[in-house]
């Protein structure tokens, strides 16, 4: 399952990891992602959105 928010599409970012010799790996950072129940046309159904999204509530939680 691919970490991506629903509703925004965030996703994961990559770059570097960088020591103090200035050395470079291959890092991620991942979104925050957490299930919650949500309603969309008419049907309930668990998906994976971040929490900036939770915040905004821009979406119509299922009771």
């Amino acid at each position: 399952m691919a970490r991506i928010c629903e509703i925004c599409g965030k996703g994961k970012q990559i770059g570097n990891n960088v020591s103090h010799a200035n050395n470079k790996s291959k890092r991620e950072w991942l979104p925050n992602l957490q299930t919650v129940r949500i309603v969309k046309e008419g049907k309930t159904y668990t998906a994976r959105l971040c929490t900036k999204c939770i915040k905004k509530g821009n979406f119509q939680k299922a009771v």
